[in-house]
């Protein structure tokens, strides 16, 4: 905690061996349930590396701890051989090699935060990435610090009969009074930040995976007993995870049992824990009844990506924090393409860069600006962030791009070959892409290093004369905090050329040994370069950044009749999409220019252009398309998207309620032009019989539902009925929820019954719950605000839950921006009273939810003052905790 004093920024560049490595670790947790004793024995020996043999001081991290005793090599240390400062114990004078014992006691009840002990829902459970588990002991608690666990947990065996921890487990006992005990063994090396512990009276569903070598692995999920039923996704996905991981990477799963366990209150989605891994409820369970399609495949992606970890972030580690993304990227680079082999890849795509565009875009233009590798931190919790998971994940892709699938195979072969067992860097990665493909990715690095998200402006010249085609490309990167200069990138940019017809040409560029192809990806690795491509018969039309091959903001002017031709006949089906986004997103923005001159509540003066409802209705008529696509091209840009799109263009100040109005406005407008066309769509898809998480009912159900959500806004008679007998003739949540969104974004007089009706039956499901609350706190009823504050005292809310947090005050700042950015400046008080109560309890939280106050530049001068302001009262707070003081004197 802050009490006036900054704290100090951690920097990449100091970054120093430790001084002491940890050989073997064993632990013995007694659990109680007013506090619990740690025992821990460490081997500990000098690193060889360390050229300096004088340094004979071990510092060692710990945090909210009860010393109870410290020895070395079985002598009690006195007082004066050790101090404690902050969260640093320091022993001097200790020899090479030695053997340290350390008992603590900690009060895992009272533990708010949800790093470290504490316990959810009366389990004890544990979180130790990043820092975590200094919060359990004293120890080396750095990533690069790697040892072999063996850990006994004994706790009352009534209360908590199942005792889990990492690796196997080699023996088990019973004590007097009642207690009981378990002994596991990690035959791995791993981080502090790897290790979980779980005591809990918990059911289990079992099952096993034979690996491609033969060998038998016990499966098993532990949730609370009314969560059984649940429980069947997750572990189809898991060996779905399991057979991808062998087929793709030919990495086989290397213990004898995979553990997976559902807690409540858990800060982000899971964890990779060697062997143990722990997981948010909302990314484990799931079944038609209580759970979306999106559940589904969130589920699906989850339990992949943290199985995906045991070779890419525990068998391979990161060197330090500043790593993290050499884990979480290639990690969600991995767990994407298993995703888009499970369902629709172009689908899945599309979803991807949606929310890179979105959301990570506006991160890298907002003051919390940083690069892939962050050159420093002050906390490094404030880092778990779409830059380092998404962004990162795109890096990695442009490498895959670059070097194509077979090579990527062999560069990840030669990765995990070289450095099993080993905690490394970005650097490393690289270095083993390269040696295997035999390319030089030098210049590639930028991408590690440079924040920002880089502009590719893009003119042609067609000659028709000597039949040559010109691409001029410019690239660029805007200052972000501490890099006002930026040396050009290596830029992938996979493209075409398509005729008048919409056929894609023959490329052959000039000057180029490449044969002719119809698509091909070209190396932007200067400020200008000019592309010249031969033999080109007719002026085409660029299909350009096919796929997004890159991370980039990209600017040519395609006209309206261009946008048509690509969005009904480009091969790609990413750039079909893109296409449409981009016309909507132009008759939507100049339907805000023209809104400027017009009442509130006036729409006399709007109209939305011809051509994009033409265009909608040729996509809802395409027979050819993937429904899941339709249904994504013939949704409108969201109001996140045009907000970036606004405040990308210079001196334009977002106008948060001319978009709002402006969207809801084209909304009700394209429904009112194809309502014949919604309704026979609406009609023709929808899914009946037994519901199955499978991508083609998946995709008859998006684009029932995106057309119902249209019909919706006409609030007629028929539209009205059509939403209320969804709802109760439903069997799945998916469709449910659909239909109480549409009721409950609206002023019906239905609204209120329905919302009680959905809560009174699924209440005892609190991840129902949650999106009940995310659904009232997302309406745009200007009570919106009132609606929230009068949940947060409803019997569902706990503020002590993140899931909670996250569903109601979460949904409300980042997803309801027309009622969070009101000129009363009601929506940045309420979020700034939320963060001076989370501080205290879950620092963690706090600075998340601070985003909603940190692009204060995007906005109007009122707004701007009143964003400041509530930053400034946020700051002014004493024991501010350095996860908020990092977001908010950055963004102040």
């Amino acid at each position: 905690m802050r009490d006036n004093q900054s704290p100090k920024a951690i920097h990449l560049k100091d970054y120093q061996v430790p001084t002491y490595l940890i050989q073997t670790t064993h632990l013995f947790f007694d659990l109680y349930e007013d506090h619990s004793v740690v025992k821990s024995k460490l081997s500990i020996v000098r690193n060889p590396s360390v050229e300096d043999a004088a340094i004979a001081t071990l510092e060692l991290m710990g945090c909210d701890l009860e010393l109870v005793s410290l020895s070395i090599d079985g002598e009690l240390l006195k007082l004066d051989q050790y101090q404690i400062e902050g969260e640093n114990l320091s022993i001097g004078n200790v020899p090479k090699q030695f053997l340290l014992e350390v008992e603590t006691k900690i009060r895992p009840q009272d533990n708010t935060t949800l790093e470290g002990l504490y316990k959810s829902n009366g389990m004890f459970c544990t979180q130790c990435e990043a820092e975590g588990f200094r919060k359990i002991t004293y120890y080396l608690d750095r990533p690069d610090v790697m040892a072999k666990f063996t850990t006994t947990v004994c706790a009352d065996k009534k209360s908590y009969p199942l005792l889990l921890s990492n690796g196997n487990p080699i023996e088990r006992g019973e004590e007097a009074g009642g207690r009981h005990w378990v002994t596991w063994e990690d035959p791995f090396k791993k981080p502090s930040y790897l290790f979980a512990l779980v005591a809990g009276d918990l059911s289990v569903v079992e099952d096993s995976f034979t690996t491609v070598t033969g060998r038998t692995v016990k499966l098993q999920i532990f949730v609370e007993p009314q969560d059984l039923d649940k429980c069947a996704h997750a572990m189809t996905s898991l060996k779905k995870s399991m057979t991808w991981d062998e087929e793709v990477y030919g990495r086989e799963y290397d213990l004898d049992i995979y553990m997976i366990v559902a807690v409540s209150h858990f800060n982000m989605g899971a964890m990779e824990n060697k062997g143990l891994n722990v997981f948010n409820t909302s990314c484990v369970l799931a079944n038609p009844g209580t759970t979306t399609d999106a559940g589904f495949q969130r589920v699906e992606g989850v339990i992949a990506h943290e199985y995906f970890h045991n070779w890419s972030g525990n068998r391979v580690t990161c060197r330090d924090w500043f790593q993290l993304s050499l884990k979480e990227g290639f990690t969600v680079f991995r767990d994407q393409e298993f995703s888009s082999d499970m369902n629709s890849r172009a689908v899945k795509r599309v979803e991807e860069v949606a929310m890179l565009r979105t959301a990570q875009f506006a991160e890298d233009a907002g003051p919390m600006a940083h690069p892939v590798r962050p050159a420093s931190y002050i906390e490094i919790n404030n880092f778990y962030t779409l830059t380092v998971y998404e962004k990162g994940s795109e890096v990695v892709r442009m490498i895959h791009t670059l070097v194509e699938p077979e090579g990527f195979r062999k560069g990840a072969d030669l990765y995990f070959e070289r450095h099993d067992g080993q905690a490394v860097t970005t650097d490393d990665f690289i270095d083993a892409m390269e040696t295997a493909n035999n390319i030089d990715l030098t210049q590639f690095k930028r991408w590690y290093d440079q924040a920002g998200t880089p502009t590719i402006d893009v003119s042609d010249e067609y000659d028709a004369k000597n039949q040559l085609y010109h691409l001029d490309i410019k690239q660029s990167c805007s200052e972000t905090p501490g890099q006002p200069e930026k040396k050009p990138y290596l830029i992938p940019l996979k493209m075409g050329l398509l005729d008048k017809s919409g056929n894609d040409m023959v490329l052959q560029i000039e000057d180029s040994d490449h044969l002719p192809e119809k698509e091909t990806v070209l190396a932007i690795n200067q400020p200008e370069q000019r592309i010249t491509f031969k033999k080109v018969t007719d002026k085409p039309v660029p299909s350009l950044l096919r796929g997004f091959s890159a991370p980039v903001k990209l600017n040519y002017d395609y006209s309206a009749e261009d946008l048509a031709l690509l969005m009904g006949h480009d091969s790609d089906d990413f750039n079909r999409w893109d296409a449409g986004y981009r016309f909507g997103t132009n008759v939507l923005l100049s339907l805000v220019e023209k809104n400027k001159g017009i009442k509130s509540n006036d729409t006399g003066g709007l109209s939305v252009d011809p051509a994009l409802i033409a265009a909608y209705d040729r996509v809802l008529g395409d027979a050819e398309l993937d429904k899941a696509m339709i249904a994504m091209m013939f949704s409108l840009p969201s109001e996140a998207y045009l907000s970036e799109a606004c405040s990308n263009k210079a001196d334009c100040d977002v106008d948060v309620d001319g978009i709002h109005k402006v969207r809801e406005f084209a909304r009700h407008e394209i429904a009112k032009a194809l309502q014949p066309l919604l309704m026979t769509t609406y009609r023709e898809n929808k899914v009946t019989g037994e519901y199955r998480p499978v991508a083609s009912d998946i995709a008859k159900r998006s684009l029932s539902n995106s057309c119902l959500s249209y019909l919706a806004t006409l609030e007629t008679e028929e539209t009205i009925a059509m939403c209320l007998e969804q709802y109760d003739s439903a069997n799945n949540m998916t469709d449910q929820s659909a239909a109480l969104r549409a009721v409950a974004h609206s002023d019906l007089p239905q609204r209120d019954a329905l919302l009680e009706r959905f809560y009174q039956q699924w209440k005892n499901e609190p991840l129902v719950v949650d999106l009940w609350l995310g659904i009232q706190a997302s309406s745009p009823s200007p009570k919106a605000l009132d609606y929230v504050k009068e949940l947060m005292g409803h019997e569902s809310f706990e503020m002590t839950n993140p899931n909670k947090v996250r569903a109601l005050i979460g949904a409300f700042c980042n997803g309801n921006a027309v009622n969070f950015h009101k000129l009363d400046g009601s929506g940045y008080r309420f979020l700034a009273d939320r963060v001076i109560d989370l501080n205290k309890l879950n620092p963690q939280i706090a600075a998340r939810l601070l985003g909603g106050l940190t692009r204060w530049r995007k906005y109007n001068k009122t707004r701007q003052d009143l964003m400041r302001g509530e930053l400034k009262r946020i700051l002014a707070e004493s024991n501010l905790s350095p996860d908020v003081y990092e977001v908010a004197s950055r963004s102040c």
